[in-house]
C-alpha cells in the first residue's frame, strides 16, 4: 500500500482558478489502492501532475465518497484517510448548494447521467475545469464546457 500522503501529491501553495481539472473519486481510489498497478500508477501519476501544476480540482461529493470507500472496501484506518483528505486542502473545491442539485437535474436529463455523475460534472462546470477525469463517462465526451477523460486509456 502507498503512503496516503505520497499518492496525492499534496500542494504546498494556494493555486489559481485556471485550466483547473476535476477529478473524480475513482480516480483517486486507484491512486491510493494499489491492487490495480497499471491503474493506480496512472492515477498516481495524474493526481501528482495535477498538484504540481496547481490545476486539481473536486468536490464536496467526492472527499466523502473517497472517505467512505477508503475506511470501508479499502480499510484504511480512518486517520490515513483524513490525513490524504487534508493533502488536497489547496485544490479548488466545489461545495454543491441547492441552486446546484437542480442543474444536476437539468445535466441528468440532457445527458442520460446517473444522479450522481450529474452532481460531478456540475460540479466541475461550477469549478470552470476544462477536464473530468473519470472512467465513468465516455471518453472525449462534451458536456458543456467539460471535456470527459479517461486517465486509464492507452
Amino acid at each position: 500500500m502507498v503512503s496516503l500522503a505520497q499518492a496525492s501529491g499534496a500542494v504546498k501553495t494556494h493555486m489559481t482558478i485556471s485550466n483547473l481539472e476535476f477529478v473524480d473519486t475513482n480516480v483517486l481510489i486507484y491512486a491510493f489502492e494499489t491492487g490495480d498497478t497499471k491503474r493506480h500508477k496512472k492515477a498516481k501519476e495524474k493526481i501528482a501532475q495535477l498538484a504540481h501544476d496547481n490545476r486539481g480540482a473536486l468536490s464536496a461529493q467526492v472527499l466523502i465518497e473517497f472517505y467512505s470507500i477508503t475506511t470501508g472496501k479499502l480499510r484504511f484506518p480512518p486517520s490515513a484517510a483524513r490525513s490524504a483528505m487534508l493533502s488536497f486542502k489547496y485544490w479548488a473545491l466545489h461545495s454543491p448548494q441547492r441552486s446546484d442539485v437542480l442543474q444536476a437535474i437539468v445535466i441528468q436529463q440532457q445527458h442520460q447521467l446517473s444522479w450522481w455523475d450529474a452532481l460531478i460534472v456540475n460540479s466541475a462546470q461550477q469549478l470552470n475545469a476544462s477536464i473530468l477525469w473519470t472512467e465513468d463517462l465516455n471518453h472525449n465526451q462534451r458536456i458543456g464546457n467539460v471535456t470527459v477523460r479517461n486517465p486509464f486509456l492507452d
